[in-house]
C-alpha cells in the first residue's frame, strides 16, 4: 500500500541516493560569522544573527558530517563589508581545508591584494547584484591588478546586469568566476539578455560558474524544478570543467528553510552524471583554486 496519504509527494526522499554525501567533494560558495570574536562592521546593510551566526568551528562540523573535504570561504557583504578578518582566521585555523574569497576596496593596491593572497586568498569578490553596477564603475584597474597576481575575480549578478557588465570582464584578463548561476530572472527564460551574455562568456575559457543559489532566483519550493533549465543550459555551455557546486551555508537572509544535505540532493539530481559531479565537486576546484588532495578526506 501507500506509504502515506499523498504518495506522489513521498517518491523524492525514497528515491534519494545516499552517494552524494559519500562523494569527495568541495564547497565553492560559503560563509562564517563569528561577531562574538570579530564584531560586525558598524552601519552594515544586514547584521546576521541568531541561527545565521556561523563559525569556522562550527562549519567544520558540518563539512565532517557531509564529507566535505575543503571549502572556498567568501567574504560577505553582510555583517563584514570589506572587513576580512573573520574569514582570514577561518582558514589560518582550518589550514589546507580552506581557501578564499575577499572582499576590498576598488581602490585596493597590488601590495593589499598580496598580503591576502598570501593568507589563502585565491580571489576577490564584487556584488553587483547587491550593490548594483554604479558601485564598480572604477574597478577595472583593480581587476588588471587582481589578474596579475593569478587570483580571480567573482561577481554575484542578477537579471540583466550581465550583459552590460560582460565586456568589461572579459578585457580584464583575469579568471572569472559567477556565482548563483547568473541569478537569472526565471519569468524571461533562457534568452533573455543577461543569462544569454553569461552563456557566451563560455568560450572565453576564463569563466567559471557555480550552480547554486536557487534560493535567490527560483520562484518555487525545494527542488526547484524551475532552475533545471538553467543548470542546463549552463553546464552545456561551460562544460563540467568550467562549473562548482556551493552551498550558500548558512543561507543568510533565505527566503525559505535551507538545508545542506537537501541542497546537496538538489545538485545530485540536477547533475545526473556521476562523472560530471565528480569534476564539478572535485576536479573544477581542484584546478581553479590550488586545493591540495583533490577533494580527498
Amino acid at each position: 500500500g501507500s506509504c502515506c496519504s499523498r504518495p506522489w509527494r513521498c517518491h523524492t526522499p525514497h528515491t534519494m541516493d545516499a552517494s552524494i554525501f559519500s562523494a569527495p567533494k568541495i564547497d565553492c560558495h560559503c560563509h562564517v560569522f563569528d561577531p562574538e570574536l570579530f564584531p560586525y562592521t558598524p552601519g552594515v546593510f544586514y547584521a546576521p544573527s541568531g541561527g545565521e551566526i556561523a563559525t569556522a568551528d562550527y562549519f567544520m562540523q558540518v563539512m565532517s558530517a557531509y564529507g566535505v573535504s575543503h571549502a572556498l570561504l567568501v567574504g560577505p557583504n553582510s555583517g563584514y563589508g570589506t572587513d576580512n578578518r573573520c574569514m582570514l582566521d577561518a582558514i589560518r585555523r582550518g589550514g589546507p581545508r580552506f581557501k578564499g574569497i575577499a572582499v576590498v576596496e576598488n581602490d585596493a593596491s597590488a601590495s593589499q591584494l598580496q598580503d591576502l593572497r598570501a593568507q589563502g586568498v585565491v580571489g576577490i569578490a564584487f556584488n553587483m547584484a547587491l550593490l548594483g553596477l554604479a558601485h564598480y564603475a572604477d574597478a577595472d584597474a583593480l581587476w588588471e591588478r587582481i589578474a596579475a597576481l593569478g587570483m580571480c575575480v567573482q561577481v554575484q549578478v542578477q537579471d540583466d546586469q550581465m550583459a552590460e557588465l560582460a565586456p568589461r570582464l572579459m578585457g580584464c584578463g583575469a579568471q572569472i568566476v559567477v556565482d548563483h548561476h547568473g541569478r537569472p530572472d526565471i519569468a524571461r527564460g533562457l534568452a533573455s539578455p543577461g543569462f544569454d551574455a553569461l552563456l557566451r562568456m563560455a568560450d572565453s575559457g576564463r569563466c567559471a560558474v557555480k550552480l547554486s543559489g536557487y534560493d535567490k532566483f527560483s520562484r518555487q519550493a525545494l527542488p526547484f524544478a524551475d532552475a533545471q533549465p538553467f543548470t542546463d543550459a549552463l553546464l552545456s555551455a561551460f562544460g563540467p570543467a568550467n562549473c562548482l557546486w556551493g552551498s550558500d551555508w548558512p543561507n543568510i537572509r533565505a527566503t525559505r528553510r535551507l538545508d545542506y544535505g537537501t541542497l546537496l540532493g538538489v545538485f545530485m539530481r540536477s547533475v545526473p552524471s556521476e562523472a560530471d559531479r565528480r569534476a564539478i565537486l572535485v576536479d573544477t576546484p581542484t584546478r581553479l583554486f590550488g586545493f591540495e588532495s583533490g577533494g580527498s578526506n
